[in-house]
């Protein structure tokens, strides 16, 4: 007989995902007893073109943060060096794909849940335009910022998930979709900033990506210095998110008192927000889009390429780093993935490569985004920077 274009192909699914009659914890001792009656419609994606789902893999309680570690599951490290964080909240995806256990994972990104773990653990990320893969049925938080995405080990793989997962990607894109695979132009023109105008860099992340920068520039890419003119978007962040936690906690059903100390820290911090914070939060999400739409629009390109993550993966114990380049990474923000929160915000299809090893023998990461519907573009430039940087995406022996 025929099977379907991932027929016998092992993928994996995060904790956080509804697949029916299967734990769904979401990395939590209160969602332990948790059995979903429905799948969600990407994994039936996945099961349609045959792909066997074989397991499920570890998050933070509630995906709520960039590390993977939980009372539940315990702590997940990174197969570059297991005294290193992961990343999170796709730790586990992102450890499953890096380390061989089969070729993907599907992903899920808020605030850089795809893109954080894959920068840290050396693979691809995609995290495409808001609703172009479906989640539900699903958990009810973060429904305005979440996007599931493909976690792979090169950007053709990630592709070639995308294309069967974007079900609602033609209703996003209309018009705009190009389907058929093939390299950027090489003389197309791409945006570029290593600190959007304000965020920390390490050293070894900031000579990493010029030497990227140069690399595309012989290539024969128009490259341009520019950056959409804004500050952190954090604070936006970081009221849409805390607040609509705190909310969907408040109407839970399920035993708040089972709480780890992370998980409660990030619900109590969203108590302090009212709704007319969150609205506000919301309006400033328009101006985040209006100034990446006049950005593309003035360097007459749909791609802006950054760093994906100003440092390299930082040791356990801590659900930040202490320090980018010369900046503390302090309370109450802990503002250090700076360049990731947009694309969440703004809806934008943003993809994390590796672009090399910093100064520890650690992956660091590169980010491509584009407008809202640009993602098969994206993911063609991406790959075409991919192969400039000649990365070698074997499996990693812990």
């Amino acid at each position: 007989g025929t099977g379907g274009k991932l027929c016998g192909l092992p993928v994996t699914i995060k904790d956080s995902q509804f697949l029916a009659g299967y734990p769904c914890a979401n990395g939590s001792h209160a969602l332990k007893d948790f059995i979903p009656s429905e799948t969600c419609r990407a994994i039936e994606l996945l099961e349609q073109e045959d792909a066997i789902v074989f397991a499920k893999t570890t998050c933070p309680e509630f995906s709520l943060t960039g590390v993977t570690h939980s009372d539940m599951y315990g702590l997940t490290s990174n197969p570059w060096n297991i005294e290193r964080t992961c990343g999170g909240s796709s730790g586990g995806a992102a450890v499953a794909v890096a380390s061989g256990l089969g070729a993907f994972s599907l992903g899920g990104d808020g605030g850089g849940s795809i893109r954080i773990p894959a920068g840290f653990c050396g693979i691809v990320g995609f995290k495409p335009s808001f609703g172009a893969i479906p989640r539900e049925p699903c958990f009810p938080s973060w429904q305005s910022i979440v996007a599931y995405g493909p976690m792979t080990r090169s950007v053709a793989d990630a592709r070639l998930f995308f294309d069967i997962l974007g079900e609602n990607f033609e209703s996003i894109a209309g018009s705009t979709r190009q389907r058929k695979p093939g390299l950027f132009r090489r003389k197309g023109r791409v945006a570029f900033s290593e600190d959007l105008g304000f965020a920390p860099v390490d050293a070894d992340v900031r000579d990493a990506f010029q030497a990227v920068v140069e690399k595309m520039r012989r290539a024969g890419f128009d490259m341009v210095d520019d950056n959409p003119g804004l500050p952190s978007s954090v604070i936006t962040w970081a009221t849409t998110a805390c607040y609509d936690a705190a909310e969907n906690a408040r109407g839970s059903a399920y035993n708040l008192d089972y709480l780890g100390e992370v998980a409660r820290g990030f619900i109590d911090f969203g108590e302090q927000f009212s709704a007319d914070d969150f609205e506000r939060a919301q309006a400033h999400r328009k101006t985040i889009g209006e100034h990446y739409t006049a950005l593309f629009d003035r360097n007459d390109t749909q791609i802006m390429i950054t760093p994906a993550l100003g440092c390299e993966a930082f040791p356990h114990g801590t659900i930040h780093p202490h320090k980018i380049d010369d900046t503390h990474i302090e309370l109450p923000w802990l503002d250090w993935a700076t360049f990731l929160y947009d694309a969440n915000l703004a809806g934008l299809p943003a993809c994390a490569i590796p672009m090399g090893l910093g100064d520890e023998g650690l992956p660091l990461s590169l980010q491509v985004l584009g407008p809202v519907g640009s993602d098969f573009e994206v993911l063609r430039v991406a790959e075409a920077i991919e192969k400039l940087i000649g990365w070698d995406n074997s499996a990693v022996t812990p």
